[in-house]
C-alpha cells in the first residue's frame, strides 16, 4: 500500500479536504445547543410548567390562542397546558441531544422542524412582518439537515463505518473470547 493510497482512504474517511462536506457542522451545533438550552430552559423553570401564572405555558397559550393560524392546535395544548410544556421541553431536550451527537440525525432533524413549524403556526404566526418571528428561520435552518442528516463527527457515521467494516469482513472491534 502506497502513501497516497493511506491518505486517500484517510480523506475518504473524514470528509477529505473538501471544505464542502464540513459546512453542515455549525448549523448542527447552532441549532443543537439552542434547542437543548431551550428544553433545559423549560423543564427547568417551575414557573413555565404551570397552568397560569404571567410567565406560564397556559398563560402563553392563551395569549397566542386567537392570532394563531392553527387556533385548535392551541386548543389541543389547553387541555393540559403543564403536559404540553413538559412535552415541548423534552422534545427540544431530545432534538438537541439528537443533533449535538449526531444520533438519528435525520429524525432529530425533522423533530426540530415540525417543533418549529408547530410554533410559527402558534405562538410567532402574528408577527408582522414575517420574518421578525424567529421559528420560520428555524424551521427552514432545520431543512438542510433533514435531507443530509449528519455525515460527519456524529454517532450516524459511526453506524455507517461500522457497519460497511462488518459487510467487508472486518474485525470486530472487540476480540471474541474463544
Amino acid at each position: 500500500m502506497t502513501l497516497g493510497t493511506r491518505r486517500g482512504r484517510r480523506a475518504e474517511r473524514t470528509g477529505g479536504g473538501d471544505p464542502a462536506r464540513y459546512a453542515l457542522l455549525p448549523l448542527r451545533v447552532f441549532l443543537g445547543v439552542t434547542f437543548l438550552y431551550a428544553g433545559l430552559d423549560k423543564l427547568t423553570d417551575p414557573a413555565f410548567l404551570a397552568s397560569d401564572g404571567p410567565e406560564s405555558i397556559g398563560a402563553l397559550m392563551h395569549s397566542v390562542r386567537d392570532s394563531a393560524a392553527l387556533p385548535g392546535l392551541v386548543d389541543l395544548g389547553l387541555k393540559n397546558p403543564v403536559g404540553a410544556g413538559w412535552a415541548m421541553g423534552a422534545g427540544e431536550l431530545a432534538v438537541g441531544l439528537g443533533t449535538l451527537l449526531g444520533a438519528c440525525a435525520r429524525l432529530a432533524a425533522a423533530g426540530g422542524a415540525l417543533i418549529s413549524l408547530s410554533l410559527w403556526l402558534t405562538v410567532s404566526w402574528s408577527s408582522t412582518p414575517y420574518y421578525y418571528g424567529n421559528d420560520l428561520a428555524y424551521l427552514m435552518a432545520w431543512l438542510p439537515l433533514v435531507v443530509a442528516g449528519a455525515p460527519l463527527w456524529s454517532v450516524d457515521a459511526w453506524w455507517r463505518a461500522r457497519r460497511r467494516g462488518r459487510a467487508r469482513g472486518a474485525l470486530p472491534l472487540r476480540p471474541s473470547a474463544g
